[in-house]
């Protein structure tokens, strides 16, 4: 078994051991038990990938999918009641804040270190700042407010909390930070140390671009005109063409993080689709649908057919109604599962994102054949045959500005269904699309109020004595749409 390998395993296990919302115990962010000051890059650079695709694919989805009422709980299970309630504890985020803080930002600021004054670490430590950026992006989107310029400094334990806007300021600082190392044409790179890229050099140019635009679009709405002089920077850099995701096997702790959750829980069918999402796709006669839901195919129905938001009591018995596949590695009965990807950022959502930048007038380009292939890239992405459905999509492709980012928004939001959860609900929050959201029926916010963040960890209210004081869920971060 390769390096990496070994040390996945071991970083799955770890985190994998406890479901998401039975974490009780109370660490440190900088209280590290791997130590890794004494381990080298070459293993800290893959742990640290593997710590951050863990919380994306398993916790971060599955809040992102079922806020972003892609999947909701199923009925006879009980294990994400609580999310769909939007009624949520604070220590079920300690082992996900531990696991970006503690296992994966500190493993990287040790590869950043090390790597001075050894130029044959100089790839790693370019790889380490991109992923500091792509990480800091994953805390602050998910809780707002979060520890950047005091963090993982082993000198200070209780760690002062930066706005928002800073820790932006600070990943635009480590995205440029880790572009001026690249070097496309030398030969020391991580290689297989590397879980994402496989040390291809060019592919980390391209994703850090495209995460910059990424982070860039985030602020449309409290930095609109600064960030269309920052996009204009992009105009010729080169953007992502290929998912850019960690790959994993059926070997045991190296499986796909929420396959891992699903095991961790016996199995349990806890996941079911939101008809939300299904009814949209169905209406456009989506094929997508029938690929990342299960087919009832009794009395050759082969129909998708999802349950309202939140509904999980009120199923009459022997309703059928579809659960997410193996593509997302959801299925509780298919090892298969374990095989399915973590897309850190999709080909499709490159295009999308230069499409709705087009469509806001911040870079040149023509949106609309960039919207067909965000849609193109989608289908390709799960070996889909389009049929008419792209043709049709981008011919109601519409003319003005604000109905183009509604449209690209939207299709977005298709393509990401139970594969970018996280990604989708923050876009919503952003734009407020689609705009066909349902309050979940079973919803302790009242009205038409939905959640807005992740809340603080325990571990900070009873550990950190600069933490500032918990905030709601119904709280909007700084970026997110009035």
């Amino acid at each position: 078994m390769k390096r990496s390998k070994i040390k996945i395993a071991a970083l799955a296990l770890a985190l994998g051991a406890v479901s998401i919302t039975g974490c009780k115990k109370f660490l440190d962010i900088n209280d590290n038990p791997n130590a890794p000051s004494d381990a080298d890059v070459t293993l800290l650079l893959p742990s640290a990938q593997a710590a951050t695709g863990f919380v994306l694919g398993n916790q971060f989805q599955i809040y992102g999918s079922i806020w972003g009422q892609y999947w909701t709980q199923s009925p006879g299970a009980s294990q994400y009641r609580s999310i769909d309630q939007y009624s949520i504890n604070a220590s079920s985020f300690d082992r996900p804040w531990r696991a970006l803080y503690t296992n994966a930002l500190q493993d990287l600021q040790v590869v950043i270190r090390k790597s001075e004054g050894a130029p044959q670490y100089r790839q790693y430590a370019a790889v380490a700042y991109i992923m500091k950026g792509y990480t800091y992006q994953m805390i602050t989107d998910a809780f707002g407010d979060v520890p950047v310029k005091e963090a993982n400094n082993t000198d200070i334990t209780n760690p002062h909390y930066d706005a928002q806007k800073i820790v932006y300021d600070s990943i635009f600082t480590y995205l440029n930070k880790g572009l001026s190392l690249i070097d496309v044409g030398t030969e020391a790179t991580p290689h297989e140390d590397d879980i994402v890229f496989g040390g291809k050099m060019a592919l980390w140019q391209q994703f850090a671009n495209t995460l910059k635009l990424r982070a860039f679009m985030r602020l449309s709405n409290v930095a609109g005109a600064a960030m269309a002089d920052s996009v204009a920077t992009l105009q010729n850099a080169p953007l992502l063409q290929a998912d850019a995701k960690i790959t994993y096997s059926t070997t045991g702790g190296n499986q796909n993080p929420l396959f891992a959750e699903i095991l961790s829980l016996g199995r349990t069918v806890n996941l079911a689709a939101s008809a939300t999402a299904v009814n949209a796709m169905n209406a456009l006669n989506d094929p997508r649908v029938k690929v990342f839901y299960t087919v009832d195919t009794t009395g050759g129905a082969n129909t998708v057919a999802g349950i309202a938001q939140g509904n999980y009591n009120n199923v009459p018995a022997g309703t059928r109604f579809s659960a997410p596949t193996i593509i997302v590695g959801a299925d509780p009965k298919n090892d298969q599962s374990a095989l399915a990807p973590v897309k850190l950022i999709s080909a499709a959502e490159s295009y999308f994102l230069q499409s709705e930048a087009v469509a806001r007038g911040w870079r040149t380009g023509d949106a609309k054949a960039l919207y067909q292939q965000g849609i193109t890239a989608s289908f390709t992405s799960y070996a889909i045959e389009p049929g008419t459905y792209i043709t049709t999509q981008v011919a109601a492709f519409p003319g003005t500005p604000a109905d183009q980012i509604k449209a690209i928004i939207t299709q977005k939001y298709y393509a990401m269904c139970g594969n970018q959860g996280f990604e989708a609900w923050s876009e919503w929050r952003r734009t407020g699309f689609p705009d066909f959201f349902v309050p979940s029926k079973v919803s302790s916010l009242g009205g038409t109020t939905m959640p807005a963040r992740l809340l603080y960890p325990n571990t900070e209210v009873t550990q950190n004595a600069n933490f500032p004081g918990l905030v709601p869920v119904a709280t909007k971060v700084w970026w997110a749409k009035p």
